[in-house]
Order: C-alpha cells, then structure tokens, then sequence
C-alpha cells in the first residue's frame, strides 16, 4: 500500500498546478460545510444562553385572561414553591414604559424582582451592586439598568450614581441608578430590536407600593431536573383553582417548549445550509473525476507498458483509485483545518464560546472522501480495461 500512495504522489507531483487547483477545490467544499455546520451549532447555543438569561427555560404561571379575577399573591406563590418538582419561583411584575434620563426618552421594560431573581433571570453585575433584601424591605427607590440603557442615554456602561425617571401606573417616579449589569439578551437584542427592549430592574415591593397592585403578574417556576413542564404545570394550575374555586382562572405557559420549538427551526436550517454547502463537494467530486480521466489519457502508453510487464487490472485500478483517495484526503484535511480556523476566529472576534463539533468534522471528512473514491472509480476502471497493444500504440 506504501508502493501506491508513494506512486500515487508522485502522479499528482507531475501536473503540480492542477492538483493543487483540485485540492483547492475539494478544501473549500470541506470548509463551507464545516462553517455553516458550526455557525448553525454555536447560533443555536448563543441563543439558548441568551434565552436562558432571561429566564425562558423553564415555565411561567399567570392568569388565564387579563380580566381574570386569579389571585397571584404571596399565598398562591407559597403554595407553587411548595408543589411538587418544582425547584424554585419566584413572582414577577412588569410594565412596558417609557424611560427618562437627561431629556431623552426610550422605551423599555421594568420588572419588579425580588432576591430569587436571579435563578431565573441572569444580573451579572459590571458596575455597582444588584438588588438587595434591604431594598425590598424599605421599598428604595433605587435600580438596576442592563448596558443597553446606560450607553443608550450616556453613551457609556458605568451610570452608578444618575438618576432615571419611570412612568410606573401613571406616575412618574425618580430612581437612582445602583448598579449596571450586562444585557441578558445584548445578542437577541441585536437580532430582534423590534421586539426586546432595554430592561430596568427595581424592587418588586417599590413597584407594588407605587401602583398600588397587591398581587403578580406572573410566577416564574424552575422545575426539578427530570420533571415534565406540561404535568407540573398542569398540576400547579390544578392546585391554585383548587384553592381560589375559580374554574379555568390561570394558566401555565411552558416556555422551554418554545425554545424548543425554536431549537428545531434552527437545525432544519442549519441541516438545509449544510445540504446546500454539501453540493459543492459533489462538483468538487466531478472535479477529480474530470482530472483522473485526463491523467488517464496522459498515461495510456505508460499503463500499456505496466500491463505488457504483467501488471494485473486490480492492480491498474488500485493505483488509480489511491489517487484519487490521497488527493481528496489533502483536500478534505486542509478544508477541515481551514473551517475550523475560520470558525474559531470569528467566535474569537464575536467574543461568544467556541463549540466545533469534531464528529461532524470527521463526517465531512469521510463523506468527502467517498466521494472522491466514487467518481474516480469510472476513470480507474477505464485504466484498468486498457488493452496492452492500444496502449502501448499511444504515444
């Protein structure tokens, strides 16, 4: 086998510009599906975290209609602590407003937290401090703003200090900035900005007190690991109409489900881009067949004189079929390298994780490879049936 590849290179070695121009070819098929595959694996990850951060994993409960009479208070939030596979909840208020700082306005959303918070929504501080027990207890006018909000009026992260008015049930309230955490959803933000504003965090007894509003707008809940969102939902929602004998008065919204969903959308089309990036491995592979056939016809006389010494078909067709796999091994290796480099670039340059996935990386790489072997096997087997007297006539 030594023999073949060692006969096979120096095969390739005698026409250098078009094997390397095949080799080329059969890196850049390698490279694209390797970068599109990868890009479609580290998006899905980044917007897993993204959603994670804010608290989508897991399932929220809430009233059924926004006229419901469904009371969620601290009784109704006890009891869902209490019920069985959840591991943690916590109540929420929000409110879609307007935002005030040095004449500027912007729109936003103010969540009224509390110290469980952070379980589900992800303040990870870059100046300042985050909301405290003492800030819930006292009812402090005081808040934490993502990064969006202090360079969108300040033009820079660290506000600690400023004062940032709230129009809160129709009463404009002024808060003093305590802290400034990095966006939770800084790359959703980026891709949706219709649809996910800046976010401003403010005790959740401070937001009670100003509107006046005595019970939650929704409970977020974490489940045990292993629990099923739909039958502990199902089961919560069960209990708390139990306790309020008001039929059909919440509901609970498995929000993982839809990421979920989402999850599925973003691996068709990575799988779709993939599939399209793959075709270029199949020109790349009428490439080689293109160039086996024209070496074929460069080396008739020289396959009549191996055949007229007593070189055997297998063995015509072996040689032939080892060229073609060594060149399609260069190509796919040095593609793989290159899309692996590519991709680890651009997460660098991105500043998100990198996540190659070495299966799919050797996948690509045998995939292409059996390609290459298939369309070299029509040009071998022409070698291979090449009569000794026809091919020793050409000259």
């Amino acid at each position: 086998m030594i023999d073949y590849i060692r006969c096979s290179l120096r095969s390739l070695g005698r026409k250098k510009l078009r094997t390397l121009l095949t080799i080329v070819s059969i890196a850049i098929g390698v490279a694209s599906v390797v970068l599109i595959s990868s890009i479609g694996n580290i998006g899905r990850q980044t917007i897993n975290q993204e959603l994670s951060s804010l608290g989508l994993d897991g399932i929220t409960i809430g009233k059924a209609r926004k006229d419901a009479v469904s009371p969620l208070r601290g009784e109704e939030l006890a009891a869902i602590r209490d019920s069985k596979g959840v591991l943690k909840a916590t109540g929420l208020n929000f409110s879609y407003t307007d935002l005030y700082m040095r004449s500027l306005v912007a729109q936003g959303v103010v969540f009224g937290i509390d110290e469980d918070t952070d379980s589900f929504i992800s303040l990870e501080p870059l100046y300042g401090r985050t909301i405290g027990r003492w800030d819930l207890r006292a009812a402090a006018r005081v808040c934490v703003v993502d990064q969006n909000v202090a360079t969108a009026f300040y033009k820079r992260e660290n506000i600690v200090g400023k004062t940032i008015c709230l129009s809160l049930g129709g009463v404009k309230e002024n808060f003093t900035v305590v802290g400034v955490v990095r966006s939770g959803g800084n790359i959703l933000q980026g891709l949706m900005s219709s649809y996910i504003p800046s976010f401003v965090y403010i005790p959740g007894s401070t937001m009670q007190q100003i509107t006046g509003q005595t019970d939650y707008d929704q409970v977020a809940v974490k489940l045990e690991p292993g629990r099923s969102a739909q039958q502990t939902g199902e089961q919560i929602v069960r209990s708390l109409e139990a306790r309020s004998h008001i039929k059909n008065g919440y509901r609970a919204q498995n929000i993982a489900q839809q990421k979920d969903t989402l999850n599925n959308l973003l691996e068709i089309v990575t799988l779709i881009l993939s599939l399209i990036a793959g075709v270029s491995l199949v020109v790349a592979g009428l490439g080689i067949m293109t160039v086996m056939l024209v070496s074929v016809n460069e080396r008739t006389h020289e396959i009549g004189i191996k055949k007229a010494i007593g070189a055997r078909r297998p063995i015509i067709l072996l040689e032939f079929l080892v060229e073609a796999f060594t060149i399609t091994l260069l190509g796919s290796i040095i593609g793989a390298a290159l899309g692996i480099g590519m991709v680890t670039a651009g997460c660098a340059l991105l500043q998100v994780e990198t996540t190659i996935s070495l299966p799919l990386v050797f996948c690509c790489i045998l995939f292409s490879v059996l390609v290459g072997v298939i369309f070299g096997v029509y040009p071998a087997s022409i070698a291979a049936k090449l009569r000794p007297v026809d091919a020793l006539r050409s000259i």
